[in-house]
Order: C-alpha cells, then structure tokens, then sequence
C-alpha cells in the first residue's frame, strides 16, 4: 500500500529537504506530492476527494505561503484523518499555539539537523506527538507554571488523540464510568485496536501484530477516540478494562 503525502512549502531547497526527511523517516512506500502554494495545496487536496477524505496520510504545511497563511489550510482540513505537521522556522508562542489550536498535530522546525528531524516524524510510529526538541521544551514551559506542579507532564501516548476539536496537552478531565452506547457501534477492528491499545503496545507494535499498516492502526484509533468520547488512551483503556478486554 502507497501511503500519499502532502508537503507545502514555498522553498524549493527546504521542499526538496523536507521530501529526503520523510522518505527517510518511513519504510512504508511513498507517494509525496509537492506544492509551493495554498492554491495548489487546495487543488490537490480537491483532486484527491476533498478535505474530508483527500487520500493523504501526512500533510506536512509551512506558515508563510506565497498567498496566504498555512493556519487558514490547517483550519479548513479540520474534517481531514491526516497527520497534519507545521514545517516552519518560527518558534515563538505567536505562531506555535495558533497552529496547534487551528488543528495541527505536530510542529517541527526546518532548521533542525536532517537526523533530528527524521527522529520527530519517526516518533508518529511510536504513538508520539512529533515536535522539536525547542518547541517541546516551550510547551512544557508554558503549562507547568499554569498547573502549579512542577512534576513531568503527562502527554497523550495515542497520536490519534491529538484533533483540531480537541486542544493538544489538555488537562486531565474525568473518565466516564459507564460505556457510552457508541461502545456498540465499534468495528470488530477497532475492538482489537483498543485491546492491544490497552496493553500498552504502541502503533507499529499493534500494526506488526495485525498485518496491517501504521496509518491504518492510527485511523482505526481516531475513529475508537470519537466514538467513545475520549480523548488519551488511558480513558481508552478504562472502558476496555471494564468491558473486560484487559
């Protein structure tokens, strides 16, 4: 199975950086498509089924664009499954929260070294949030004084849980006690997901066990956290515990 992806950038240096980084970071067959601005950004995308169900799996977007910002793209693909990544070289809070709140799932800087950002799109397999090491220490900055603990913040460990309706890093919030009734409505797939979700296994771990791909195993999660109202795994995991799947 090809896995199709997006980059949008304005460079044809950085684009051409960025193209090596994911076909470096994937072993999975690629088919990338390469665009310098939000028109052909949004033409591709129309071409490939609409923002809903374009087809892309990855869509990696750079901020400043030629005709306009890349947190009006980020805001129109909310309805998208893709993995949608900000590739720029602004690293302030004027850009980084903007771009998380408009929906973004990771946000990578370009001047990062060629191995270390190959390392952050590496981290989507192990069910981590790609970001980095800059902006991670920027995030845990900001939250930490907010919460009044100092102690290491608890990130969400399902990459699925991370959606432009729900704000990345959230406080803890309570778990429901009793199923909800989309409990019924999961897919005999998604039940063995959210089992091996339960366990503790990762992505690529619960994809090697499925004979299925990692983006499948991703989308299978994002459809397990909507229909039961979650948003970590550990919430996943309390519903599953109590359906006795663990």
């Amino acid at each position: 199975m090809t896995v199709k992806v997006l980059i949008i950038e304005d460079n044809p240096v950085a684009r051409s950086f960025l193209c090596r980084v994911v076909r470096e970071s994937f072993s999975d067959a690629m088919e990338i498509t390469e665009v310098g601005d939000l028109e052909n950004a949004r033409r591709q995308v129309a071409k490939s089924g609409g923002a809903a169900d374009s087809g892309f799996k990855l869509i990696l977007v750079d901020l400043e664009l030629p005709d306009g910002n890349g947190m009006e793209f980020l805001t129109e693909l909310a309805g998208s499954t893709a993995i949608k990544i900000v590739t720029t070289l602004y690293s302030d809070d004027d850009h980084l929260f903007p771009a998380l709140q408009c929906g973004a799932d990771g946000y990578l800087l370009k001047e990062d070294r060629f191995e270390v950002l190959v390392e952050e799109l590496q981290r989507i397999v192990r069910g981590q949030p790609p970001l980095s090491p800059a902006i991670a220490r920027r995030l845990l900055s900001h939250f930490r004084p907010a919460s009044g603990d100092s102690g290491t913040m608890a990130f969400n460990s399902g990459f699925g849980s991370l959606s432009s309706s729900q704000a990345p890093f959230s406080s803890s919030r309570s778990v429901a006690l009793d199923p909800p009734p989309e409990w019924e409505r999961l897919t005999p797939r998604e039940n063995e997901v959210l089992t091996y979700l339960s366990k503790g296994f990762t992505i690529k771990e619960i994809a090697n066990l499925m004979g299925i791909k990692w983006f499948t195993v991703n989308d299978h999660i994002k459809s397990i956290y909507k229909k039961l109202n979650v948003s970590s795994r550990a919430e996943a995991a309390v519903l599953a515990s109590k359906q006795g799947l663990v």
